[in-house]
């Protein structure tokens, strides 16, 4: 279609993927902090059981703040992640075959391969697109590197994680998930990871909020009047890269 109407017509294909990225990235830095902190664990118990500190579950460790963080994929999330992470002074660790090393290092990230990020990892937060190449692109490979009491979240998309290798680990209990996003969407009513206390399931909701939702209309906006004035358009989807975005 790009090929034969778009390009040849000079037509401009707009997306407002960058105002939902603030809505996304903020959800994925709540979670991250909601997960390493344990605090849906501590209020599930406290409200089960009415036990205030239980042993059972980890009071203290290696939090968000002074952490090393890594981020799978510099999309407009996955950048919009980083730049919020630098108030916590994390150290950033990129996985994104299409960014060089020194893209990844003015955006405030270390570039490495996709092992090195998970076996150095404190935390990690995933925003590939699920398009072919990323199709189970985390596997029981990438997830046994992870360190007992590692965080990891998911808003991107179920596909880019191998569920079975996934559920295997989260069994293990050594790691807490949050996944806002799974394959299939929702988990059916038997799926064992809704009955695994070190793994919260959001509904699908990350990129929920007034502020983003608003920056998509102006952000709309902008574009028709730019497009119609003959100016560049912010959000011009680049056509050289269609094939690898989301």
């Amino acid at each position: 279609m790009i090929d034969e109407y778009l390009i040849p017509r000079g037509i401009v294909l707009f997306s407002a993927n960058g105002a939902i990225a603030y809505n996304v990235a903020e959800s994925a830095v709540g979670m991250i902090m909601m997960g390493c902190h344990r605090w849906a664990e501590f209020a599930q118990n406290f409200r089960e059981t009415g036990i205030w500190r239980p042993p059972s579950i980890r009071a203290n460790a290696r939090f968000l703040m002074g952490s090393t963080v890594g981020v799978v994929s510099a999309s407009q999330v996955g950048r919009e992640v980083i730049r919020l992470l630098s108030v916590w002074r994390a150290t950033v660790l990129l996985y994104d075959p299409y960014v060089t090393a020194e893209q990844a290092a003015e955006m405030g990230a270390e570039k490495v391969e996709l092992n090195e990020l998970f076996s150095r990892a404190d935390h990690v937060t995933v925003h590939a697109p699920s398009i072919p190449a990323t199709d189970n692109l985390i596997g029981a490979e990438q997830l046994s590197l992870l360190r007992d009491g590692a965080t990891l979240v998911n808003t991107s998309r179920g596909s880019v994680i191998d569920h079975a290798a996934l559920l295997a680990e989260a069994a293990s209990g050594r790691l807490y998930l949050v996944l806002d996003v799974t394959t299939p969407e929702p988990l059916p009513m038997d799926s064992p990871f809704r009955l695994l206390r070190n793994v919260d399931i959001v509904p699908h909701l990350s990129g929920s909020g007034f502020y983003g939702y608003h920056m998509i209309g102006t952000m709309t906006v902008n574009a028709i009047e730019a497009a119609c004035a003959g100016e560049p358009v912010v959000g011009a989807v680049d056509y050289s890269r269609y094939d690898i975005l989301a």
